[in-house]
Order: structure tokens, then sequence, then C-alpha cells
């Protein structure tokens, strides 16, 4: 008897991979919240509250408890010299988030399956293994500050503090499973505490507000100083964070925007004003920290004020009011919670976009948070608080290790004509983003010989 004949459409077939790419797109990452946000608003306003919430869970990231360490730094130091610093950070984060969120709606692909549908398994293999350090780094700096946190609100032990933190786990499954935009509003109120909480530390601070305007103006001087570079090249690396390009790129897919060229037109282009509103908030809570730095501590002679408990303790007597540290402490609390919840969500993104996993969305949460954990309680149990800050700065270093091989992919896809249509960068961005990302790779490698070699350097 003859074997039945096997015709073509009998054959499971994968679909072709598009133009530009190696392989075909899959299953989009957080497939439990993918496009189940409208966006039916009528006019201006209606489109940009619709389209507006990913940007903000961005924005988080960049005013983490990793911030807080190299602005104090460079408030106390050198007053402040160091808001253009900030400023400029600020805008280059703009231009990559704005990238990341084009990347994402043009292709369908998150920044980590844009990898891993372009570069070879073992290459797309070492950098997910990269950033998975990375988001471990990041995650580390968030569980430390919120520990701080608590240990100074509320006198709970380190180890305690960072063991409460893993709760935030089952915060996010329970908000994710409300819908995202409960997730999204959840972030914004808490972003809104820690802008509340420093307004009223500027106000009683009292800054000379001609020197903070004159601190956003870039001056040569921080060049020549290798002690200003060096706090400057920290805060660069402290600020704009490798996750949050995969983070971006991901959520932007939740708005259910029409996709056609004119959807995805429109999508673009309201996320883009989202994110840079959102990161118009980080500019003030990271310039506002050195403000706060600078007035208090630079002008009383505490120069030397760069670790967050030593902050909390000179605030209230240096300022006179009642509360001061309180409400600085609260606002560490804040960021740092705020900072997990988008961590894990940028670690899950990472491990599907990669990988190609599917696991339970509590399982990869909390491996995630456990890879952080356990390294944070053992030094906090055997070094007390000298060593998680020398961890927190470490963590910082490491980022700073893995930025260039989230920036460079992702000015390399959104260049290419066959990747994004119509949607390519432009010459005149093209040049701007690979300027941005040559700068980013220079002065993190300089941080690292400093960090590293410094005495060696500068002796």
């Amino acid at each position: 008897m003859a074997a039945p004949r096997v015709t073509k459409s009998a054959v499971p077939v994968s679909p072709p991979p598009e133009g530009g790419w190696r392989h075909a797109r899959l299953a989009p990452s957080l497939a439990e919240v993918y496009r189940t946000v409208p966006v039916t608003g009528r006019g201006w306003w209606g489109r940009a509250l619709a389209f507006a919430g990913p940007g903000y869970l961005v924005a988080v990231g960049y005013m983490d408890p990793g911030n807080w360490a190299t602005d104090l730094a460079g408030g106390s130091q050198f007053g402040y010299a160091l808001l253009s610093v900030i400023l400029i950070s600020n805008l280059m984060a703009i231009l990559l988030q704005g990238l990341a969120a084009k990347l994402g709606i043009a292709t369908g692909r998150d920044l980590a399956q844009a990898c891993r549908d372009h570069y070879s398994r073992p290459t797309s293999i070492l950098l997910w293994v990269i950033c998975e350090i990375a988001i471990a780094a990041c995650d580390l700096a968030e569980v430390i500050g919120s520990a701080i946190a608590l240990n100074l609100l509320f006198g709970v032990p380190l180890p305690w503090g960072i063991v409460i933190t893993a709760l935030d786990v089952l915060l996010v499954l329970y908000l994710q499973h409300r819908g995202f935009r409960l997730l999204e509003a959840l972030v914004i109120a808490l972003i809104a505490t820690v802008a509340g909480c420093f307004i009223f530390e500027i106000l009683i601070a009292r800054p000379d507000l001609p020197a903070v305007a004159a601190g956003f103006v870039p001056r040569a001087a921080i060049l020549r100083n290798p002690d200003q570079l060096y706090i400057a090249i920290g805060i660069l690396g402290a600020t704009v964070m490798p996750h949050n390009l995969y983070l971006h790129s991901s959520i932007v897919q939740t708005r259910r925007y029409e996709e056609t060229t004119e959807g995805r037109r429109v999508a673009v282009r309201y996320a883009f004003i989202d994110s840079t509103i959102a990161l118009s908030f980080a500019l003030f809570i990271n310039a506002a920290i050195l403000v706060v730095a600078a007035a208090t501590f630079h002008t009383s002679g505490h120069a030397a004020v760069a670790e967050i408990q030593d902050a909390y303790r000179l605030l209230t007597p240096l300022l006179g009011v009642a509360g001061a540290s309180a409400v600085f402490a609260f606002a560490l609390l804040a960021s740092g919670q705020n900072s997990t919840l988008t961590g894990t969500l940028a670690g899950q993104i990472v491990m599907e976009g990669f990988l190609n996993i599917r696991i339970r969305p509590w399982l990869r949460r909390l491996i995630t948070r456990l890879i952080a954990i356990v390294p944070a309680a053992l030094t906090a149990i055997f070094f007390g608080e000298s060593g998680t800050a020398k961890l927190l700065i470490l963590s910082q270093v490491i980022l700073s290790v893995q930025l260039s091989f989230a920036v460079f992919p992702l000015v390399r896809f959104t260049s290419d004509r066959l990747k994004m249509g119509e949607f390519v960068n432009p010459p005149w961005l093209k040049a701007l983003a690979y300027l941005v990302a040559a700068l980013i790779a220079l002065f993190n490698a300089w941080l690292l010989v400093q960090t590293f070699f410094g005495r060696t350097v500068r002796t």
C-alpha cells in the first residue's frame, strides 16, 4: 500500500521573515496586556491622554535610587555646576526613548525581539546575558534604596527591608490583572509624590535661583576638572538606563492604535510627546535632588555628603525645619518602589524577547527579584550601611558597561530602511543618534577606567 502523499499545505510552515530581519515576528512580549488600551480619544488632548502612560513607566528609571547618590555627590561637592550635565543627559534620554518607541510601533518588535530576529543565536544569547546582569544591577539599586528608606523612616533593619521589597511582585501581578491603565496610574501617583516632596525641600532650602539658572548652562570647566568630570559621567551613567529602552519598545504596544501607516505615524508622534513630558518630570526630580544638596550641604561646607543616609541625618539640622529628613526619606521610598514595579516588567520583556520563552509572570518576577535580593541581603547582614552604599555604586558601574550594548543596536535598527520602512531615521537624526551612542560609550569607558584605576590615572 502506497504511503499517503503529504501536500505542502499539510506541513506547518513558519511565516517568512520580513525584509531586513533574519527571523519572522513571533508573539509579542507582555501578551496579557498587548493592545488592551484603546486610543479613541477625540482631538489633540483626547489622543494625548489616551497615549499617555508608557512614558511615565520609563521615566521612573531615570529617577531611581541609583541616581540619588550621584546627584547628592554632585550638588554637595560642586554646587549647581553639574545641572547642565543632568539637562544634557535628559536630552539624550528623550532622543533614545523616542527611538525605542518608534522601533516598537513601526516594526511590532520590542528591542529584545529585534535583537533576536537580527543577530545570530550566539550573539543574541550573549546580549541577553549582558542585559539580565544589567537588570539585576538596576534591581539591586532599587531594592537597596527602598530598604534604606524603610530603615530611615521606620527603623526596619536593612536585611528585613530588602526582603519586604520583594512584595512588589504580587502588586504588579494584581495591577496587571486589573488592567494596565491601573498600573500606569499608580506609577504616575508615585512620581507626583516624589515631585511634591522635592518641591517642599526646595522651598525650605531656598536655593540661589540665579545660580541655579546659571548651572544649566554647559561649561568647559567640567571637562578640565577630573573630579567634576568623574561625577558628571556618573550622573550620565546613572541617568540613561539600558533596561528602559527594552521596556519602552514593548509597552508602547499596549495601545490599540490602527495598524496602518497613518495609524503608526500617529502612535509614534503621541508616544514621543508622552515620553518627552514624562522625562521632563524626571529632569525636575534629578535637578531638585542636586539643587537641594547644593543649597543645603555645599553652602554649609558639607562637601563630603554623597550617601543617602548622610543626607537624611543632616537635612533637618541644617535646614532647621522639622520633617525635612522624613520627607526626603519618604520620596526615596516612593522612588524605590516605583522603580521596582517597572524593573520587574523589563525583566519579563527581556526574557520573553530574547529567548521567546513564556513562563508564568509571577515566577519570572520572583527570579528577577531573588537575583537582586540575595546579594543585597548578604551585604547588609555582613557589611551594614557602608557595604550597601558600595554595592549601590557598583550597580551603577555595571549599568554603564551594559548601556552601549542596548544603545548601538537600537540606533542601528531604527536607521535601517529595510526594517523601518518610511519610519527610518532621516540622515540628520541618524548622525545625531550615532553621535549620542558614541559619546555614551566613550564617557562610560572613561568612568570605568576612573572607577578601577582612578588613583593611578590622577597621580
